[in-house]
């Protein structure tokens, strides 16, 4: 039996992982649409049929009629170009974007404009909005 201390979700509203490894990076992603604004589920529904592993070093992406993406864990943050601000729940967090070949893909799946964001390591933590 799965317990909710076990399943962990690297990107927020996204699909889980009953992974124990996964856990440091619980909520380390998520999806912004073109204002910055929190995609969580709702907003995005192809969140929940993503297929998500962690494997050597990557977060490993799957989808239905798209080719794998796998996105880097630990990177360390030098580049202060790729900074943002991401509104979730009302409030701005300092995010990192994972690129343009990340938001072409998760726009293509998704059928809108977005990007995969993780949280900046220097964000603190995240109050993120009750489900």
């Amino acid at each position: 039996m799965m317990t909710t201390e076990s399943v962990f979700q690297p990107i927020a509203g996204a699909a889980v992982l009953a992974d124990e490894t996964a856990r440091p990076y619980d909520h380390r992603w998520l999806m912004v649409d073109a204002q910055d604004r929190w995609l969580d589920a709702d907003r995005a529904p192809g969140l929940a049929r993503l297929e998500l592993s962690l494997r050597f070093g990557y977060l490993v992406i799957r989808a239905d009629g798209m080719l794998r993406l796998d996105v880097p864990l630990d990177v360390i943050e030098d580049d202060d170009s790729v900074d943002r601000v991401a509104c979730i729940g009302g409030r701005d967090v300092r995010v990192v974007d994972e690129g343009e070949l990340a938001a072409a893909w998760f726009s293509q799946w998704l059928g809108q404009p977005c990007r995969l964001v993780k949280i900046h390591p220097e964000a603190g933590p995240v109050d993120w909005p009750a489900r």
